[in-house]
């Protein structure tokens, strides 16, 4: 299953306004609207696209999501209850003109009668009394350290006043700003209707030594400037506490960088790991001794 395009199905680019994208739904929904194309079933299979599109693009909540997930993720992830929840199709076409109960003026009133419309609409306004609770998203701090191995982790959260407790395995490798499903933890439904779902957000903080991309950290190492011409061996730690040495050569420059093979994050959902990459500084005191700074004016006579 390839999923919709719902920008492709309303003609809008993924930066259009709200007003943009209702303005063109509206222009659409005219158009194709069951009451002016009669036994058409290609209209009245277009009719049904362009409400699921606008349901989804209209919601921010549900764009969002949406765009996080891609159309395939997004309709593995979403069912026709979800997507049209909280979308009064009624009250829509009511302001885009259309008389009481979502029939257009002076038309044959099929929008939510035994017609083509509802039949498009797979039994939308019957299953009213039981749409699905809205979802709810948690952010969970985790630290790098933490993300090395998948792990569980027992998380608190408040419905309707009362406290809620979880467990929710946390995949190694995982980046901040992913989701994690937990299916029917949201807000329950209304008049008994299935309930939400709820997005476990992963929060990275920030590392004091570590910078992350992707499956690879990146580490900031001083080293002198008799090192950087001389070569050294010098001691870097790992994400993981493991102190490694690593050789310094001969006129290394600054901003050179070496890398530590495996010694990244887990690639998530992958195989294996990413790597470590030390980048060197050159240190350039800032104060000197009169020794130091007889020896540093030879060098300068020696032009080096």
């Amino acid at each position: 299953m390839s999923g919709k395009d719902y920008y492709k199905i309303l003609g809008v680019d993924k930066s259009a306004s709200p007003a943009e994208i209702k303005k063109l739904y509206r222009k659409l929904a005219l158009k194709y609207h069951p009451d002016h194309n009669e036994g058409d079933k290609s209209a009245e299979a277009k009719f049904k696209d362009l409400n699921e599109a606008y349901a989804v693009l209209r919601d921010p909540e549900k764009k969002q999501q949406y765009d996080m997930f891609g159309a395939e993720g997004f309709q593995n992830r979403f069912s026709q209850e979800d997507i049209f929840r909280d979308f009064d199709l009624g009250s829509i076409f009511k302001e885009f003109g259309f008389g009481r109960g979502g029939r257009s003026q002076g038309g044959s009133g099929r929008m939510f009668g035994g017609g083509c419309a509802s039949r498009g609409f797979d039994g939308f306004q019957n299953r009213q009394q039981r749409i699905k609770g809205q979802n709810l998203i948690y952010e969970l701090p985790m630290t790098l350290e933490e993300l090395t191995q998948s792990t569980s982790k027992t998380i608190a959260y408040q419905i309707n006043g009362r406290q809620e407790q979880v467990s929710v395995r946390v995949p190694a490798g995982i980046k901040g700003g992913q989701k994690l499903r937990l299916q029917g933890k949201g807000q329950p439904g209304p008049n008994g209707g299935p309930p939400g779902d709820l997005f476990v957000q992963i929060k990275e903080t920030p590392h004091p030594l570590f910078r992350r991309e992707d499956a690879d950290l990146y580490l900031k190492q001083k080293i002198r400037f008799s090192q950087a011409v001389l070569g050294a061996d010098i001691e870097v730690s790992t994400l993981e506490k493991k102190v490694l040495k690593l050789k310094i050569p001969p006129g290394t420059q600054n901003n050179a960088k070496f890398r530590l093979k495996n010694f990244g994050l887990p690639r998530y959902n992958g195989s294996g790991k990413g790597n470590a990459y030390v980048e060197i500084n050159i240190d350039v005191p800032k104060e000197l001794t009169d020794e130091q700074k007889d020896l540093v004016a030879s060098l300068a006579e020696a032009e080096l």
